[in-house]
């Protein structure tokens, strides 16, 4: 589904404003007011000048797009159109993931180097996931936890994965708007704690209320989308606070962190950004924490951009192979 006909986009009026070739930045404004009301729906990477026209190329001050350094782990893809995602430096793990319906899949040559890896357990013996009754997931984040351009996102196919493979999910959040009402014949869990338009600060104000007022055995986070364009500067710096607070206050739950998808008009931010996730994720690991890394950059192409900033169903398609990836060994 086109970002540009999304039916949320219409009832919030941004569809006119992407008509006109109003740049992203004022539309991410429009997102940041919505959240403060309690309303969902806005585009991503709240804040900051330029982005995004109707036509997807960059538009506004600012909004150039910047070259992307290819130094490890180009993605490479079958089934799509477009060229692989461009590898941060020091980008970790391979887990790429493709998603199941979509023709699509991805590899890469990086390799990991935070503790547990993509999938990879991060202490001995330790499982979040109940014996009985579903696990409760967490999708936290903005827009692109949210699902816009998709109805549902990537937790669509990740719970259709979960459901083929026989393992009782469900998802927790405060949010319910999105999201189809059956997958593969079963009731989609719609709760979600994504956000529009909110940076990693935002959603650190989030936790632990309400974020976690259904306490989730597995969260996963991919935040900092909206902080590449309103201040990518010390963005390294809040997420690895908001982990410590996801730590405090859920300790049995298992944290996936995730390096976020490509964002071509803040490549460089994107890109430097990236890089720290995995020594983040590694020191906390370290320190015996419960928290794994995902990256979702590497191999990300650019073709499933719907808009530039947020996937198209292929492009949360394979979001999801990734979460899968991560999480399937701690599935009961």
């Amino acid at each position: 589904m086109s970002t540009l006909t999304s039916p949320l986009l219409v009832r919030r009026g941004v569809f006119g404003a992407f008509a006109r070739g109003v740049p992203l930045a004022s539309l991410l404004l429009l997102g940041s007011l919505a959240c403060s009301s309690g309303s969902d729906g806005s585009s991503d990477g709240s804040g900051g000048s330029g982005g995004a026209t109707s036509s997807g190329s960059p538009a506004g001050t600012g909004g150039a797009s910047e070259g992307a350094s290819t130094t490890s782990g180009a993605g490479v893809t079958t089934g799509t159109s477009g060229s692989g995602g461009q590898a941060p430096t020091g980008a970790t793990t391979g887990s790429g993931g493709a998603g199941t319906g979509t023709g699509t899949s991805a590899s890469t040559t990086a390799t990991s180097t935070a503790s547990g890896g993509a999938g990879g357990s991060p202490d001995a013996g330790f499982q979040p996931c109940p014996e009985t009754g579903p696990c409760k997931i967490l999708p936290l984040g903005d827009s692109i936890t949210f699902g816009l351009g998709f109805d549902g996102g990537y937790r669509v196919e990740l719970f259709h994965l979960a459901q083929q493979d026989d393992h009782d999910v469900t998802f927790t959040g405060t949010q319910q708007m999105n999201g189809p009402a059956m997958v593969d014949g079963v009731p989609f869990p719609r709760n979600h704690e994504g956000i529009s338009g909110e940076t990693i600060q935002q959603i650190a104000n989030r936790v632990p209320t309400p974020a976690l007022r259904d306490m989730p055995h597995i969260v996963l986070l991919h935040a900092g989308t909206n902080d590449m364009v309103s201040s990518a500067n010390g963005a390294d710096t809040r997420l690895g606070a908001l982990l410590d607070e996801l730590i405090a206050e859920a300790p049995d739950a298992l944290i996936v962190v995730s390096s976020i998808i490509p964002l071509p008009f803040a490549a460089s931010s994107v890109n430097t950004f990236n890089a720290a996730i995995p020594g983040l994720v590694e020191e906390r690991a370290s320190a015996g924490a419960h928290i794994i890394f995902a990256d979702q950059f590497t191999g990300f192409p650019t073709s499933e951009l719907g808009d530039q900033v947020h996937p198209n169903q292929a492009g949360y398609a394979r979001m999801a192979g990734v979460w899968y990836e991560a999480i399937e060994d701690y599935l009961r």
